[in-house]
C-alpha cells in the first residue's frame, strides 16, 4: 500500500460526496454565515479522532491481544457492510442515523458520519502488520491528504449537490459503494489467508 493507495482508500470511506445531502439536512437550521465554520469544526473534530486511532488504536488492541489478521477481517466486514449501505441506502442513510435537531456538535456530524467505524478501521490497518502495511509516517500523510479533499468537497457540497443533481448524488456514492466493496473483499481475505497461514501451507507438493 501506498500513501496515495491509502489516501484514496480512506477518502472513498469518508464519502463526502455521499455524506452531502446528509450534511445539509443537518445543517438546514443553521445560519449561512456560521455553515463553513461549523463544517470546519466538526471535520477537525474528525481528524483528531482519526488520528488519536492511528496513534494509539494499534497499542490498544495489542494491549488486548487482538493480532494483525482480526484486525484486517474485523475491518474488512465493516468495510463491505459500510459499501452495501452506499449502493443500497436506507431510510437512516449510511450510518442508520436519525436526524438531530439544532446545529451539531460533535454527534452526528463528526462522529459517526465523517469519523465513523469503517474509516477508523482503515486507519489503524494502515500501520498493521500486513505486509502491505505503510509506516507511521506515510500514515499520517494518507490521513492528512485524505481528510483535506473530504473537507474540500463538503465545503463546496451546496454547488456540488446542485451541479450533480439528486441522481448524480445517488450514482456517484453507488459507484463508490462498488468500489469500497472491491477493497473490503480483499482486506478480508488477506485477513483469512495470513490467520490460517495459506501462503505456507499452500506448497508444490499440496498442488
Amino acid at each position: 500500500m501506498t500513501i496515495w493507495t491509502g489516501a484514496l482508500m480512506l477518502y472513498l470511506i469518508l464519502d463526502p460526496v455521499g455524506n452531502t445531502p446528509a450534511l445539509l439536512t443537518l445543517l438546514k437550521d443553521t445560519p449561512l454565515a456560521r455553515r463553513n465554520w461549523v463544517i470546519v469544526r466538526e471535520n477537525l473534530i474528525a481528524l483528531a479522532v482519526l488520528l488519536f486511532f492511528l496513534f494509539f488504536g494499534r497499542p490498544l488492541l495489542d494491549f488486548l491481544g487482538i493480532k494483525g489478521p482480526e484486525l484486517e477481517i474485523a475491518g474488512g466486514v465493516v468495510i463491505f457492510l459500510i459499501s452495501l449501505r452506499m449502493m443500497f441506502p436506507t431510510r437512516g442513510g449510511i450510518m442508520g442515523e436519525d436526524e438531530f435537531a439544532g446545529e451539531p456538535f460533535v454527534v452526528p456530524l463528526a462522529v459517526p458520519l465523517i469519523a465513523g467505524p469503517s474509516a477508523i478501521a482503515v486507519v489503524m490497518l494502515f500501520t498493521s502488520a500486513r505486509p502491505d502495511a505503510i509506516a507511521l509516517p506515510a500514515a499520517v500523510v494518507a490521513v492528512l491528504c485524505a481528510w483535506s479533499a473530504s473537507l474540500a468537497t463538503l465545503l463546496v457540497g451546496h454547488q456540488l449537490a446542485r451541479a450533480l443533481g439528486r441522481r448524480g448524488v445517488v450514482a456517484t456514492e453507488r459507484l463508490m459503494g462498488m468500489v469500497l466493496c472491491v477493497i473490503a473483499v480483499h482486506i478480508m481475505l488477506v485477513g483469512v489467508e495470513a490467520y490460517f497461514g495459506w501462503r505456507a501451507a499452500v506448497t508444490p507438493a499440496d498442488m
